[in-house]
């Protein structure tokens, strides 16, 4: 099958913009509770925000800004961590036409020179010092910003202050001017090939995701008769994050915000806010995974851990199959010993998310099918879903009740998808980006004919279900003329419990092999459980039986492909790849080219010999 497409759910946004539905869910119920922020720094409690309480934060707020000089059409930057003032400022500056243009809070100086200077950004606002001093040190090359404000310095309530002599009426002026094809951001592109392209992201572009997402997907958000809660912990500076936002706001999903990422911080967040649902990536759902089996080992539990996830995925395999139509289902021994892990390990898994979830999306990256599998059987269906930026996140989705695991799910009612010559995937729908700001060749060549051509190469099956097999700028091809996907030898070897990220190389080499770096956390559990004590784990890398260990992962994935695909070498690094030093993109996908020329040498050493 090379085309599938499926009819509108909802209709595109017809007048006014984004922040409207603050101002009428204000209007129609006060009391709503519409967020909830913890009670103090590190706390377990979390407070309620009423519907009116936030209309009238980000109206105080509004004001101040036009106050400071802000105005219709002027891009304003964001570069902060996932918190509640974040999506505060968001609101506020759409409710004035201004455009959002996040930054990610780790960018370098070179990396916020580029994206300030590129969208012409009058303001930004800033976290904390850090990030003041990162945005002074290319301020020279910026004559066009005005205003930098730093959360931490108290620029809330100044602001605030310096608004209240403008009426309201000013800011709902403002705000009827809005419309849907409105830029309400510029979201910018990992850059993984080139300085980042800044997407113009319209208001309806993002209503209609969310809108479609929550019209389609509403009855796995929360079971019925309580209101749906997500906890957002995804960077807001990425499309995906940003989303999320906007589909809690605009269909009366309670918003909490998580701003650090690491499982020690996290977990015990999901844990104290109980989400009914989670939007995440591949990367949480495989912490959340090693985590657990780590506890269990500590405990002695680590076969009977093993053993429950094996029964959970047979089952989920076994009602997959049913479902489908390819099988009779899960037998009789099959549900009573999944039954009974149940009660004693799943329950526990679920616990970890805060007890309540029982539905998820992931996104970003194609989720593993065994994990995804894994999930389902212990009681947690993940709908694993497509998109990049250009689509406003996603543009496909697992159909509610239908997950075929390994794949994306279909494209989202009232998109396409096209499977082009040599196998790339085009799309087209609603939720299409406006182009490339200031880029009209790269738009032009991305943009045909309605059609977006994502990059990315796949195939649909017979009921329109797609599989990505990789990028086409990622496709290695050895001296010898062989042509390699890497993605599927990457997420084989990274599914051991030790290994937090593989990267397969060997362009114009006469083989493929592998950087792998480690997961501390779980290295310092396999070093305890072998009786190893090393207080430098960059200098445990080298210890012979990890290796072997190591080795295992790599013999295990290359059984699934041929021997020209084999994994021949590998190098165990001493660190893992990060955002930090610029070889993780936002949505946690490694930067190939970064980390390739990073580690040049190492790649070297791996065909000396």
């Amino acid at each position: 099958m090379r085309d599938f497409s499926l009819p509108p759910l909802v209709e595109t946004l017809r007048s006014g913009g984004l922040a409207d539905s603050v101002y009428e869910v204000a209007e129609r119920d006060p009391t709503f509770q519409q967020l909830a922020r913890r009670a103090g720094p590190g706390s377990d409690e979390w407070v309620p925000v009423t519907a009116l309480a936030f209309r009238d934060e980000v109206v105080a707020l509004a004001k101040g800004l036009l106050a400071d000089g802000i105005h219709f059409g002027d891009r304003v930057a964001v570069m902060a961590r996932t918190r509640y003032e974040w999506t505060l400022f968001n609101y506020a500056l759409w409710s004035i036409g201004a455009v959002v243009v996040p930054v990610y809070p780790t960018s370098s100086a070179e990396q916020v020179r580029w994206i300030l200077s590129d969208a012409q950004v009058v303001a930004i606002v800033v976290e904390h010092e850090d990030h003041a001093m990162t945005v002074g040190a290319v301020c020279d090359a910026l004559p066009q910003l005005r205003r930098i404000w730093q959360l931490d310095a108290d620029c809330l309530p100044r602001l605030t202050e310096q608004g209240s002599v403008i009426p309201n009426v000013v800011v709902d002026r403002e705000r009827q001017v809005v419309q849907p094809r409105s830029v309400a951001t510029i979201t910018y592109t990992s850059g993984t090939t080139g300085p980042p392209k800044g997407c113009l992201i319209t208001h309806a572009n993002l209503a209609v995701e969310c809108d479609t997402l929550f019209t389609g997907w509403q009855e796995i958000l929360a079971v019925p008769g309580e209101q749906p809660s997500i906890l957002a912990f995804l960077p807001l500076s990425h499309i995906y994050g940003l989303m999320v936002q906007v589909f809690c706001l605009r269909n009366g999903v309670l918003l909490g915000h998580q701003a650090d990422l690491s499982p020690a911080a996290l977990l015990p967040a999901l844990a104290s806010f109980r989400p009914t649902f989670i939007f995440a990536v591949p990367y949480i759902f495989e912490k959340i995974y090693s985590r657990a089996r780590q506890v269990a080992e500590e405990s002695g539990r680590g076969d009977l851990f093993d053993r429950a996830a094996d029964i959970a995925i047979r089952h989920a395999e076994a009602v997959e199959q049913r479902d489908t139509g390819n099988g009779p289902g899960a037998g009789p021994l099959l549900r009573a010993t999944h039954a009974v892990f149940d009660r004693m390990v799943y329950a526990r898994l679920r616990a970890v998310l805060g007890g309540r979830v029982r539905y998820a999306v992931s996104g970003g990256s194609t989720l593993r099918r065994e994990l995804g599998l894994l999930f389902a059987g212990a009681g947690i269906t993940i709908y694993d879903g497509y998109g990049l930026t250009e689509t406003t996140a996603a543009v496909t989705g697992q159909p509610v009740g239908h997950v075929r695991f390994g794949t994306v799910g279909r494209p989202l009612p009232g998109c396409a998808i096209h499977i082009a010559r040599g196998g790339e995937v085009w799309v087209r729908g609603p939720v299409v980006f406006a182009g490339y700001h200031a880029n009209p060749s790269a738009t032009e060549a991305v943009l045909r004919d309605g059609w977006f051509a994502t990059g990315d190469v796949g195939y649909l099956d017979d009921d329109g279900y797609l599989v990505i097999s990789g990028r086409k700028k990622d496709i290695i091809i050895t001296s010898g003329g062989k042509s390699v996907a890497p993605q599927m030898l990457e997420e084989r070897i990274g599914s051991h419990p030790l290994i937090s990220q593989c990267l397969v190389v060997g362009d114009n080499q006469p083989y493929v092999a592998a950087l792998i770096t480690l997961d501390p956390e779980a290295m310092r559990h396999w070093l305890m459980l072998h009786g190893k004590h090393s207080s430098d784990l960059s200098r445990a890398t080298a210890d012979q039986d990890l290796k072997t260990e190591i080795q295992r992962a790599v013999t295990m994935a290359n059984s699934a492909v041929s021997r020209a695909e084999s994994v021949r070498a590998f190098r165990i690094l001493p660190f893992e790849f990060s955002m930090r030093d610029g070889l993780m993109t936002p949505s946690l996908k490694m930067r190939r080219g970064a980390i390739v020329k990073a580690y040049a040498a190492e790649i070297e050493g791996l065909y000396a010999t």
